[in-house]
């Protein structure tokens, strides 16, 4: 069974609220890379981590979704909790939005708004302090989505997003699991529906490849991008290490720096592969992590969320920053 098919035990509905500490400062234990690596385990040649893992945020309930507004801030969803939260510059972390609708995948558009994967079937924009919310895609021929998962903006203003079945209603709504976009004029279109459970999902920093990442196989997905929301048939862009005993599982969220490396998060860590989808490496974390960003200084500053965990580290080459940040 894929490593992620556990986020549905973490998925349930919580009676407790995560108790968070309000200061990064008083929450932050620092782990050695060797230790946090393993034994027989190296930073990557050229990438990193460079220095120390640390661990930012602990006792959440199952985090997703970083992503840095490039002006110092990080933010973060805990679905279960069903909040979105926010870490300023200073370190002081604060509830950003509650009720979150279940929010997984965020990123910034370029009006300032956050848009976010509603996992309880909508993608919507949250107004710069989070205080509003307008919806951008709320279903597909006049259904509901599944639960929209993660998202990628493009430079055109438009929203590339997943909709696999994890904490989906069944039947699915949709009764396929699929890829969409949503135009910035508000057009919906189905762009792919023969994957097993597409979770991540980015674009090259030229824009003229969409990364899917299957969470139900190992190959993970490239596709041609012939203009908004127009694709050309997907190639095997690479295929993820495995975990012993588990193939054919796949992965979760990943990221991309300013020389096309992708980190995508994974059973095994963060997985880390050039553009020609060579894997460089493996960067191990104590828990599994299911998204990655970049930001802090220089967005040289790696961020992943990892089950009830916010992680970060620095690295060598910066992270590539999308037109909404």
């Amino acid at each position: 069974m894929p490593f992620f098919q556990g986020k549905l035990f973490f998925y349930q509905p919580f009676g407790a609220t995560a108790c968070i500490s309000l200061f990064w400062i008083c929450s932050v234990v620092c782990l050695p890379v060797q230790d946090s690596l393993g034994a027989n385990e190296k930073p990557i040649s050229g990438i990193g981590p460079v220095g120390r893992i640390t661990k930012v945020q602990g006792d959440l309930l199952f985090t997703e979704g970083p992503v840095s507004d490039g002006k110092g801030n990080l933010y973060f969803t805990d679905i279960p909790a069903n909040r979105i939260y926010k870490i300023d510059k200073t370190g002081d972390l604060d509830v950003f939005r509650e009720p979150s609708g279940h929010a997984n995948g965020l990123m910034f558009l370029a009006s300032g708004e956050l848009a976010a994967c509603e996992m309880d079937g909508q993608v919507v924009a949250l107004s710069p302090l989070g205080k509003s919310r307008r919806v951008l895609a709320a279903g597909y021929m006049g259904k509901r989505f599944n639960a929209p998962n993660d998202l990628v903006v493009d430079h055109h203003g438009g929203v590339y997003f997943t909709d696999p079945h994890f904490r989906a209603p069944t039947p699915l709504p949709q009764g396929k699991r699929a890829v969409y976009y949503v135009s910035s004029d508000g057009n919906v279109s189905r762009l792919i529906d023969d994957l097993p459970a597409p979770n991540g999902v980015i674009l090259s920093i030229k824009e003229d490849l969409l990364y899917v990442v299957p969470s139900q196989q190992a190959e993970m997905m490239a596709y041609q991008v012939t203009g908004p929301g127009k694709l050309g048939p997907g190639h095997v862009f690479c295929r993820l290490k495995q975990s012993p005993g588990r193939s054919g599982s796949g992965g979760d969220g990943l990221t991309i720096d300013v020389r096309g490396n992708l980190y995508i998060a994974s059973g095994l860590g963060i997985q880390v592969f050039n553009p020609a989808g060579e894997l460089l490496g493996v960067i191990k974390l104590p828990e599994v992590p299911a998204n990655v960003t970049f930001g802090g200084p220089g967005n040289k500053t790696l961020f992943a969320t990892a089950r009830t965990s916010l992680y970060s580290m620095k690295m060598e080459i910066p992270g590539y920053r999308f037109p909404g940040k």
